[in-house]
């Protein structure tokens, strides 16, 4: 029996032995692991998950029998402090003596504490591990009791920005104090971090940038930090998240090769200066560089197995450090080079400060390969830039269009993700390409996503590349002649569209026979929503006949927040308002003590209301001629318009007419997804018509029509489906493709993914809508009528009738508020006590 011992039990650790135990023969070898920690390896990647309630359990890489499971001994609490090369032993502090026939170090690294003078006062922490956090917890529950607001976070980089996430879900006014003049200097140019500098300052965590500490204030807590110059941070916990050091004290006092700054060098099998001595992880110097992302550290585990089972697989000579990320909820990316200069290519950059975005891609001088780029705000494109710059794939004409969309409206990254090369990594963090999934569904017998996941480990590292997945296994299906359907849940082996016929040929009326006739069990939050939104397209029910299906913000007719209570948003269609109304919507917002904000949509949303107070609100706004605003409900949210000819000299034509009458047609229609719709008045776009689900743009000779545009995450822009046509026409046309979205959409899919995806694209769907290919035009614009003709506020709906009201109480046997939701004063408004 061949015995291998591996010193470390984290992430990396517990990642070779997985990789180990996948492999044929490993009947003929003995696993022992050494963890200094008193738990099995657990998510380091995740760890801020901890301060929102997950546990250590939550958090663990395996089952507490899997070790055993696998006939691997598992030693927690337990350091190794000694290794005797000759002898192939190790010594524990327990004095216990192993040996070895192989020996892999998986130590990781520590965190770096910056030689300052003051870092061991109380209230200074690092930090790295479930009891680092621990006792972040604890001291801050007990800095709080005494009135203590402030708290600092040293470094900038992506773990001191998730600590800075961290101190603030404690309810502590997070400070992050950053070295270097940006944020994140390794992975994002001036114009990203000055991005994300700004939507991290959104949420009330103050940045401090070229800011060297001097020493720790304070007798013997910490009370501040002192920089150059005499400026003092008054703070009362400081955590220290600065970087890493590998922890190679045990290759060090074995007589291992070391690098300068640290880390066992190892060459491209892992094996460090003794070929029986393995180092993978943080602790590995590789091409004189200290990796301190999971996946080099996964790929590094794979070869060390590979190795010991006499196999021949190395690491490759360069590692790709891309890598996609979301930072106390924004989004961030980088790839390739994202630092290239212009004598070495040509970098595009796409910045909007209205909805924090900026994107930015490098270009060869050639104009034919992409070399990287960095993405903030909005990543939803990382995984198909990613693999044309990987794979050296040829981009567009007009390069500019990786990043803007086209504005044709074709695609303009990947046709498919089957044009990829079966060497295409799909999944960097277990290293699995393209070839390996489509041979888990050709060869080996896998046929859903569940199965190639479980074969495969795709998707079970961050998940960036789950989309990606996704459509290989769809694709990949499809291209053997298989039926795939995009089915709703478990529940329902139907689509959308399918289930619509369904219920419509059927008239059924409730969610019960829905399930007893076409499904099985009892449902989901996933399917009963659906249903909800498929009877309300069909018989135009609101929220409010359906309650025990709708999810919380249709339950409530309002959106929750953060903290449990709810925003009210009455419509304001086409942002026009008169004086009398602006007046009721700031008294009730004083008689409620509401925050309110000018939303994007031309609206006033106020934000703070109690369950309990929500009819009393509504009550006050339907007297005064408001009525729902649909904020909450899959619908029509707003549509945005210029002040038009009536005032602007460049306006062509009344666009807040055509806009209140459009918004008023469609309100309170459901569909499968939210709709935003903009009306222009000249071709200066001020509505940014064409950034939404529907746009209208008024030009010489009548209104030119924009549909399946979208905001947001993944912003698309509209494409032309008729130019210069009368009021009546753009109507016509707008009722006959709302309707065919609604009917023919999966849930949860927005009108620009909806014809991403749609057979024929843009000519098929002009086809249905204007020349009524499959003579469904008269019957979709009746559909519409009936809707526009029914419908009902919601709101006025619960105020008429009493039974409905009761839902609206947060205790079921007392009138009384949630008294554990606080608020503190913001700028002369108030604001949820740990937003």
């Amino acid at each position: 029996m061949i015995k291998i011992i591996v010193v470390g039990n984290g992430m990396v650790g517990f990642k070779f032995c997985e990789k180990f135990i996948s492999k044929q023969g490993q009947e003929k070898y003995q696993i022992t692991v050494f963890g200094e920690e008193p738990r099995r390896a657990y998510d380091r990647v995740h760890l801020s998950e901890y301060f929102a309630g997950k546990t250590a359990e939550d958090l663990s890489m395996s089952t507490a029998t899997w070790y055993e499971e696998n006939n691997i001994t598992l030693n927690t609490s337990e350091l190794v402090i000694d290794i005797n090369k000759e002898n192939k032993t190790i010594t524990t502090h327990l004095d216990k003596i192993h040996s070895y026939d192989y020996l892999v170090l998986a130590t990781g690294s520590s965190a770096f504490v910056p030689p300052i003078e003051g870092v061991e006062k109380e209230g200074v922490f690092v930090y790295r591990t479930i009891e680092d956090l621990d006792a972040i917890m604890a001291y801050a529950s007990k800095i709080k009791k005494n009135g203590a607001t402030e708290a600092a976070v040293l470094g900038g980089g992506l773990l001191g920005l998730e600590a800075a996430k961290a101190v603030r879900d404690l309810g502590l006014n997070p400070h992050v104090v950053e070295f270097a003049p940006r944020l994140m200097p390794r992975q994002l140019d001036k114009g990203a971090s000055n991005m994300l500098r700004s939507k991290i300052e959104e949420l009330n965590i103050k940045i401090h940038l070229s800011k060297s500490t001097q020493f720790i204030d304070g007798d013997n807590a910490i009370t501040g930090m002192m920089f150059e110059e005499e400026e003092l941070l008054k703070v009362d916990m400081l955590v220290i998240s600065a970087g890493i050091k590998p922890r190679d004290e045990l290759g060090r006092s074995a007589g291992l090769e070391v690098g300068v700054r640290g880390g066992i060098v190892v060459n491209n099998k892992m094996q460090t200066s003794d070929p029986n001595i393995f180092a993978i992880g943080e602790v590995a110097l590789y091409n004189h560089m200290i990796y301190g992302l999971v996946a080099p550290g996964y790929e590094m585990a794979d070869v060390a197995a590979e190795q010991i089972m006499q196999g021949e697989k190395t690491m490759r000579e360069s590692i790709d450090m891309s890598t996609q990320l979301k930072l106390i909820g924004v989004e961030v990316a980088s790839f390739g080079d994202p630092f290239i200069e212009h004598q070495d290519g040509t970098p595009i950059v796409y910045e909007n400060k209205l909805t924090g975005i900026y994107k930015r891609i490098n270009i060869s001088k050639d104009g034919k390969k992409l070399l990287g780029g960095i993405l903030v705000g909005d990543s939803s494109d990382y995984n198909s830039l990613y693999q044309i710059y990987i794979n050296g794939m040829a981009i567009p004409k007009n390069p500019e269009d990786l990043i803007l969309g086209a504005r044709g409206g074709e695609s303009t990254s990947l046709g498919s993700v089957m044009d990829l090369p079966d060497t295409a990594v799909i999944c960097s963090c277990e290293n699995v390409t393209k070839g390996t999934i489509c041979k888990s569904i050709t060869e080996e017998g896998c046929d859903s996503l569940s199965d190639v996941i479980k074969c495969t480990k795709a998707g079970t590292g961050c998940g960036g590349c789950k989309p990606m997945v996704i459509d290989l296994v769809k694709e990949t299906q499809i291209s053997m002649g298989k039926e795939v359907k995009d089915v709703i849940c478990e529940h329902f082996a139907y689509t959308r569209q399918e289930l619509f016929d369904l219920v419509k040929i059927n008239k059924h009326t409730n969610f019960f026979d829905v399930i007893d006739h076409h499904g099985s069990g009892d449902g989901c939050e996933i399917c009963k929503p659906v249903v909800a939104s498929i009877f309300s397209s069909i018989y135009n029910d609101t929220a409010n006949k359906h309650v025990t299906t709708q999810d919380t913000n249709d339950r409530f007719l309002a959106n929750i927040q953060r903290n449990g209570t709810y925003s009210v948003v009455p419509r304001v269609a086409g942002g026009e308002i008169t004086p009398e109304k602006l007046i009721v919507i700031g008294e009730v917002a004083k008689q409620f003590d509401l925050y309110t904000k000018i939303t994007g949509a031309q609206r006033v949303d106020l934000f703070g209301a109690h369950l309990s107070d929500l009819p009393q609100i509504w009550k006050i706004l339907i007297e005064n001629g408001f009525e729902s605003g649909h904020a909450y409900g899959k619908s029509l949210r707003a549509v945005k318009s210029c002040v038009g000819n009536a005032w602007c000299r460049y306006g062509m034509d009344d666009s807040a007419g055509f806009a209140i009458e459009l918004e008023n047609r469609y309100k309170g229609i459901r569909s499968p997804h939210k709709l935003k719709g903009g009306v222009s008045a000249c071709i200066r776009e001020c509505a940014e018509a064409r950034g939404k689900d529907f746009g209208v743009i008024a030009v010489e000779g009548g209104w030119n029509l924009y549909i399946c545009g979208n905001g947001g995450a993944n912003p698309k822009h509209a494409v032309l489906l008729a130019e210069q046509i009368d009021r009546e026409t753009v109507i016509k046309y707008l009722d006959r493709f709302l309707m065919y979205y609604i009917r023919t959409a999966g849930p949860l899919v927005r009108t620009a993914t909806w014809l991403e995806k749609l057979e024929g694209g843009m000519d098929y769907l002009k086809e249905v809508i204007i020349e009524d290919s499959l003579g469904l035009c008269e019957t979709l614009e009746k559909e519409m009528e009936k809707l526009v003709g029914t419908y009902e506020c919601e709101w006025k709906q619960v105020l008429e009738k009493p039974r409905l009201l009761k839902r609206f109480s947060h205790f079921v046997n007392s009138d009384e508020k949630d008294d554990n939701i606080e608020f503190v004063p913001l700028r002369d408004q108030k604001m949820p006590k740990a937003w």
